[in-house]
């Protein structure tokens, strides 16, 4: 079941709607650094909008939002075979017009603008119906946009009346709680785990489904909009760290919450259906979370001590008149005694001889120059670490 290893998650109930609920007791609260009265951990039973205002202010790290879409359905979905299809129609999702979804989406987010760290971000889904809407508000509201991310449904359901194209995406919006915001963002550890690519904007990821699909004991599923939990998963490693509080208002059947739990995460959920909320704690309880070196913060090369060139002179670990070259063996300098390189009568910096021989405006020498090291090339950046590793153990 996804990144989740879990136990048995059905919840023997149908669904019946309601826009009420109570809150629920009880807390699991953080040792330190976090305020005592926040609800850790918990699925809060109320009104987003009411819940979140009890939140103290600047208190959480990251939002997760999924909201109403407001589908604006005008009647039954039926395919070619005249069978019924399980589309959105519930209450929740309904709403008397555009300027009442307006509103509500305007309050919600001002909540949770509110008790957003300076630092934190926000990420929230939706399709085509309200997506456009949610983002401009976002901006009214003094959010900063980072990024809109496609979702490309690996199994997205048919345009069954053949009018329109099949609905194969959902947009999330990415955005720092203000312009000048210092938020999350794990570049090198996205970039590792995409074969060492930049990790892009659009995700290729399956819907909800088998499995990690909660079902009521009909067999019916108990929530019509279930995320997967490899999106949720993306989400945080990419924008939260170990510890941080995520606030999901629209907690639904707990997949924020799961994945949280998996990955060493807090989470706060707030959902207004007892039905999901109930369905939610039974499927985080049986979470069990995954080993801390499974999802530990991999130390970004920024972060880390600067070592120049000329250091690896000092070490012996390159020596001056040694011949540097590039992987494929088409270009070579020669390693001077003060840390630089000499091409022809060109000197310079690693960068900036990297660059010239290459014909390029600019170059990361670290990852451009080899040595001969035992019968082969052995990168410059290799060596650095090397230096790097006693600098950490000094």
């Amino acid at each position: 079941m996804g990144i989740l290893r879990t136990g048995a998650t059905s919840a023997a109930v149908r669904i019946q709607v309601s826009r009420t609920g109570r809150p629920a007791l009880g807390s699991r609260m953080k040792a330190h650094s976090l305020p005592p009265e926040l609800p850790l951990d918990q699925v809060l039973v109320g009104d987003c909008v009411d819940a979140i205002n009890r939140l103290p202010a600047a208190s959480v790290d990251l939002v997760f939002a999924d909201p109403p879409y407001n589908l604006q359905l005008g009647g039954d979905l039926r395919r070619p075979d005249d069978s019924l299809v399980d589309a959105v129609d519930d209450d929740w999702d309904k709403f008397s017009s555009f300027a009442d979804y307006d509103a509500f989406t305007r309050d919600w987010l001002s909540a949770c603008r509110r008790v957003l760290k300076p630092d934190g971000a926000l990420w929230v889904i939706g399709s085509y119906h309200n997506i456009f809407r949610v983002g401009s508000i976002l901006q009214d509201l003094g959010f900063w946009m980072l990024n809109d991310i496609v979702w490309r449904k690996a199994n997205p359901m048919p345009n069954f009346r053949g009018r329109r194209f099949t609905n194969a995406h959902e947009t999330l919006i990415w955005a720092a709680r203000g312009e000048s915001s210092k938020y999350t963002f794990h570049y090198e550890a996205l970039k590792g785990g995409n074969d060492d690519l930049q990790m892009r904007s659009d995700w290729y990821l399956p819907l909800c489904t088998g499995e990690e699909r909660l079902k009521d004991g009909k067999g019916a599923k108990i929530h019509p909009t279930q995320k997967p939990e490899a999106l949720l998963a993306r989400v945080m490693l990419s924008a939260s760290n170990p510890g941080d509080v995520i606030l999901d208002p629209f907690f639904g059947t707990g997949t924020t919450g799961a994945v949280a739990k998996a990955l060493g995460r807090r989470f706060i959920g707030v959902e207004r259906e007892t039905v999901y909320a109930e369905a939610a704690r039974k499927r985080i309880a049986a979470i069990e979370p995954l080993p801390p070196e499974a999802f530990a913060i991999a130390p970004s090369k920024r972060s880390e001590p600067r070592v120049p060139f000329l250091s690896l002179v000092e070490a012996g670990l390159v020596k001056a008149g040694e011949t540097v070259t590039d992987e494929k063996r088409r270009h070579s300098a020669i390693i001077r005694a003060d840390g630089t390189l000499v091409l022809g009568p060109a000197v310079g910096s690693i960068h900036k001889i990297g660059a010239l021989a290459q014909g390029l405006p600019a170059c990361n020498g670290w990852t451009f120059w080899h040595v001969e090291r035992e019968g082969g090339l052995l990168l410059l950046d290799a060596l650095r670490g090397r230096i790097r590793a006693e600098l950490a153990a000094a």
